[in-house]
């Protein structure tokens, strides 16, 4: 008998390892990701009402995705969050009553709006984010930086995966 790489043993005799999506890897790797998505959208409701008690957590990515990538089109934010134009209008529409995002003529379309931060938006996201990110530096403050760079890596390598 001999370890099987995932602390378990493989016995004299059993079938050959198991293949696709039955390799232990991919069983640990559903398990783990259900464990981390779980915890993220519990973050992500607490970090929107650190923005602001009236924001709904699905709103947070989209005020993250301003503040990185600046101005963009309702129909561009709704691709990238992956929701209905409906859904971006309503959520965009709360996103103003609140403060935090306006809404300005598009130059290369006059029929066209962007939608950016507010500086009050802008404030209150980045304040959010530099305190998640102190808690994530806190929480790995034992690894190695080249491990955090790793995993930035490859967590960048499966979101890019998944986009396709």
């Amino acid at each position: 008998m001999h370890e099987d790489g995932n602390g378990g043993e493989e016995h004299a005799g059993s079938p050959e390892p198991a293949s696709g999506v039955e390799q232990p890897a991919f069983l640990a790797l559903e398990r783990e990701l259900t464990v981390l998505l779980r915890r993220a959208r519990a973050s992500q409701g607490e970090m929107a009402r650190e923005v602001h008690p009236d924001l709904e957590p699905s709103a947070y990515g989209l005020l993250v995705r301003l503040e990185e990538c600046g101005r963009q089109r309702a129909t561009e934010l709704a691709s990238y969050i992956g929701v209905g134009k409906a859904t971006m209008s309503r959520q965009l529409r709360a996103l103003e009553e609140l403060g935090l995002v306006g809404r300005e003529p598009d130059p290369a379309d006059g029929r066209a709006w962007l939608v950016t931060l507010t500086e009050e938006g802008r404030r209150r996201v980045s304040r959010v984010r530099e305190a998640r990110r102190a808690r994530y530096a806190g929480r790995l403050a034992d690894w190695d930086p080249g491990e955090v760079d790793e995993l930035a890596r490859l967590l960048h390598r499966l979101n890019r995966g998944t986009e396709k």
